[in-house]
This record gives C-alpha cells, structure tokens and sequence, in this order.
C-alpha cells in the first residue's frame, strides 16, 4: 500500500465520554487507543499533517456535550496535540457524524493544503468514521480507514435486531471496503507504508 507524502491523518472524536461504558454499553477492539496513538506518533514525526475532530454533542444527556469533561480528548491525544514536525494540524469541532460538516471546513482546508489522500482512524467505527470516510469518498479522496484504529459499541437496530460491537464493526468495514469507499486495512500496513 501507499501512503502520499503529504496523506492527512484525520483522528475521529477521540474522547473521555467514549469511557463511559454505562452509557454506551460494551465496546469491541481494546487495541483501538494503542494504535491510533502509534498512528499520530508516525504521522508526526514524518511530519504529515493530523487533524483532530472533537464531537460536540447538542443533547443535553450525550457524555460528549461541550462543558462537560467527556467533551475533552482522552489524554494520550491531548498530550500530542501540538508535538508535529512542523507540518499543519487542525482542529475541528462538529456536531453531526460526518468530519466533513465540522468548523473549519475540512474540504476547503484538505483542497487548500494539496492534500488528496486521508487516512481515518477514531470512534465510532460504524457512526463517524464511517460517515467521513464516505463522504471524503464521495468528495474524491483516495480514503483510507485503519480498521484497528477504531472501535464501536453493541447496537440495536430495527425489528429488535441487535449486534455485538465486533459485528457491526465488521459490518461497517464491509461496506466501506466493498462499496469503494475506502480501503481498510491494518494499523501496521499504513505506519509501516508511511515510515
């Protein structure tokens, strides 16, 4: 696989309220946070440029309202925020699924940089990394997801259908990855493509 010189990271709503498993109930991948940390740690020393968004949930019970301490990034994000090599970062703040309907506007700001290629990683699985993958597919970005680089949570669904976190991850990968949206694959195979 390759990954541009110039590939964005985009990390999605890595946050404290995400912790709070009496809210959102069990979770699959306890790998996720080692690599999307390992993600930031190459994107920054190879001195591509990351893009951190932050959820800034409007309802008033949601562990990721603004004001409230869930709203903040989890502390391995926080304390390598601002650590690049010089290259540009950004914050966004959203308040829907898609990274792409955040402030400031990450079309604008990617098209700005010459940036064509992002690699998302973060929280949810199925919910906002899936939704910016597919619209930065839709957009016209080579997309690709680190699928261990997420995870996301049991789910129920119409007719009472419920799936464990594990099956709606997959299944979100298979939707991605099936239907062109983007490519997902292994934490290891981008860090080592981006070395």
């Amino acid at each position: 696989m390759e990954i541009a010189e110039n590939a964005a990271l985009v990390v999605v709503d890595v946050q404290k309220g995400f912790d709070e498993a009496g809210f959102w109930g069990p979770r699959n991948n306890p790998e996720a946070d080692d690599n999307i940390a390992s993600l930031i740690d190459a994107w920054q020393a190879t001195g591509r440029a990351v893009v951190f968004v932050r959820h800034d949930s409007p309802k008033p019970q949601s562990p990721l309202r603004p004001g409230y301490e869930g709203n903040e990034f989890k502390e391995y994000v926080e304390r390598r925020r601002g650590k690049g090599a010089g290259a540009a970062e950004l914050l966004i703040t959203k308040t829907v699924n898609s990274a792409f309907y955040g402030t400031p506007d990450l079309d604008a700001w990617l098209r700005a940089e010459g940036i064509s290629q992002v690699v998302v990683a973060g929280i949810q699985t199925n919910m906002c990394v899936e939704t910016t993958a597919r619209m930065g597919g839709n957009l016209g970005y080579d997309v690709v997801v680190a699928y261990d680089a997420t995870y996301t949570f049991d789910l129920e669904g119409p007719f009472g259908w419920r799936r464990s976190a594990e099956e709606v991850a997959q299944a979100s990968a298979v939707s991605l990855h099936g239907g062109g949206f983007a490519r997902v694959v292994a934490t290891k195979e981008v860090v080592d493509a981006a070395g």
